[in-house]
């Protein structure tokens, strides 16, 4: 990595609850690459937890912000997409993502629509066949099992075996342009798994991690920011994919115990332990 790596995390704003881009700015800056954002929408609160909370769409001001850095000369070395607010942004991301990455850059697309075997407010089929498109754009792909069951039009269960999660990966390779990172195995040692399909050699890896019983908002993207600034750092997609686990763990583990903390974990706790990661895996 050089001095000038430049991302851009398209996804929205959650002034209070740790998630989306308050997640993804700090933790990918803690890896020492320059970060910059593109909110998709500013939300008050994020959604899980709260009631009442606030939403503005950007969805009309994204075109507007690329033709600035258009006319700016600004590109981007790597492009990661989370939270995405409406399916009309789709369509101008993948236009952002044509103009403003490098040549030789890097897309990491988080299909952050759904989980526990729904969609996230606002979300539908046809916003999964419309998730699935832009996935077809990425180098790397991190769905968890109910996102990929939405873009194969296949039934969610709470459980899957790893056969089935093998076949699930492979299956999802055709809607990425090099590795599938398919979240949410778990085997019968309390471990929680990762498939990491390598589309190039039609190959897979399971990644594991130690299992807590906690379940938090967030802890998707914080995994998934780890794995972009750990692959953008150098790093294997398996190795990336422990990295982050083990982060994400970290995180949860700092958490764990505090009634007044249901909103998010506390990744900030963890970060100094991330740099241990880096140097071990």
């Amino acid at each position: 990595m050089n001095e000038t790596t430049k991302i851009l995390t398209i996804q929205d704003i959650s002034c209070y609850g740790q998630c989306s881009i308050t997640v993804a700015l700090p933790v990918i800056s803690a890896f020492g690459i320059e970060t910059a954002v593109l909110p998709s929408a500013v939300l008050s609160t994020h959604t899980s937890g709260f009631t009442g909370y606030t939403v503005r769409d950007l969805t009309e001001d994204l075109p507007a912000i690329n033709k600035h850095w258009e006319s700016e000369g600004i590109y981007f070395d790597a492009v990661y997409t989370g939270f995405i607010a409406s399916p009309e942004q789709l369509d101008y991301i993948k236009d952002i993502i044509d103009s403003r990455l490098k040549p030789d850059g890097l897309v990491f697309v988080d299909p952050a629509m759904a989980d526990h075997g729904e969609f996230y407010n606002g979300f539908d089929q046809d916003f999964a066949d419309k998730m699935g498109e832009l996935c077809k754009l990425g180098d790397y792909i991190l769905p968890n099992t109910t996102e990929a069951c939405y873009i194969l039009h296949k039934p969610w269960k709470e459980t899957f075996t790893l056969e089935e999660m093998l076949d699930m990966a492979q299956e999802l390779s055709s809607f990425t342009k090099r590795h599938v990172i398919l979240k949410g195995y778990e085997n019968e040692n309390n471990e929680v798994g990762m498939i990491v399909f390598d589309k190039t050699e039609s190959s897979a890896e399971v990644v594991y991690n130690d299992k807590i019983d906690y379940v938090s908002h967030g802890t998707g993207d914080v995994f998934a920011s780890a794995f972009v600034g750990s692959t953008m750092v150098g790093k294997s997609p398996s190795s990336a994919a422990k990295i982050s686990g083990e982060f994400t763990r970290k995180a949860i583990e700092k958490t764990v115990g505090d009634e007044n903390h249901k909103y998010g974990v506390k990744f900030e706790q963890a970060i100094p332990e991330l740099y241990d990661l880096l140097r071990e895996i």
